[in-house]
């Protein structure tokens, strides 16, 4: 095992500790981290990021369940149309894309370009979310849903999380408290399970039929964020998330620019 491999799975333990801590956001390194420590190319690195965001986020949701701040009916209302759309790409489009997308003079845009670029560009909205304070709104009205605007959403975010391998939280949230009423809590603890049934389902109805799955790695390197999970839980009862959850927006801001200067930059 190589020193890059090795601080991979303590990467992976990281992700989950940070999980733990402040309950969401780190899996979005898990992309980086599979592509730099482990050195997978785009396609494999979004995929094994789709099953290790929906194993983690499923996790937290069955949590957040056994706390009441699941609604269900939401969840399904809002995770058909994401279903679709993460499933759809994943399956039909992504293994349909060329290496080189276009080429202009010497320059040839890539598809491992457009892929990790994106991700890099949604890392930014990402840790501007994990910055911002939420503020829980006093909603007496009862939970109503904006059917055309949902299934827009759905497919919207189902697209996106297909291509990038990321769960879209900061999308979900705040299109549950507007689309649908939802509590702050509530809209917190529902867009766990929508990411994880929609990244789950995505990944074993896209890729896990389109591609060779290494099943060992992918176990191991999901159970170590498992226990990273159980650890930052276990030491949130200690420390502050809220200070941690800051510190870790401008961590994601650092790697975004880290991302791009690795894929445009270097040769």
């Amino acid at each position: 095992m190589g020193i890059l491999e090795i601080f991979g799975y303590i990467s992976a333990l990281i992700i989950g500790i940070s999980l733990g801590l402040i309950g969401g956001g780190g899996s979005i390194l898990a992309v980086p981290v599979l592509a730099y420590l482990f050195s997978v190319n785009e396609k494999v690195a979004t995929a094994y990021s789709l099953f290790i965001v929906g194993a983690s986020a499923l996790l937290g949701g069955i949590k957040q369940h056994f706390k009441g701040y699941v609604d269900w009916r939401t969840a399904i209302v809002f995770g058909l149309p994401a279903i679709i759309g993460v499933s759809a790409i994943r399956r039909y489009v992504v293994p349909a894309l060329p290496d080189v997308l276009f080429t202009i003079g010497d320059f040839d845009f890539t598809r491992r370009m457009a892929m990790f670029g994106l991700f890099a560009l949604l890392m930014i909205p990402a840790a501007f979310s994990m910055l911002k304070k939420r503020e829980e709104k006093l909603q007496t009205g009862k939970v109503k849903y904006n059917y055309p605007l949902i299934i827009i959403e759905g497919l919207v975010v189902g697209g996106i999380t297909g291509l990038i391998g990321a769960g879209g939280g900061f999308l979900i949230i705040p299109a549950l408290v507007i689309l649908a009423n939802v509590k702050m809590k509530v809209a917190v603890g529902t867009s766990l399970i929508i990411i994880a049934f929609k990244s789950l389902l995505g990944f074993f109805l896209g890729d896990a039929l389109t591609m060779d799955i290494d099943w060992v790695f992918l176990a191991i390197f999901t159970g170590i964020s498992f226990v990273g999970i159980f650890i930052g839980s276990y030491l949130s009862n200690f420390i502050d998330g809220t200070k941690l959850k800051k510190g870790f927006g401008y961590f994601i801001f650092v790697m975004a620019i880290f991302i791009f200067y690795m894929e445009f930059f270097v040769e």
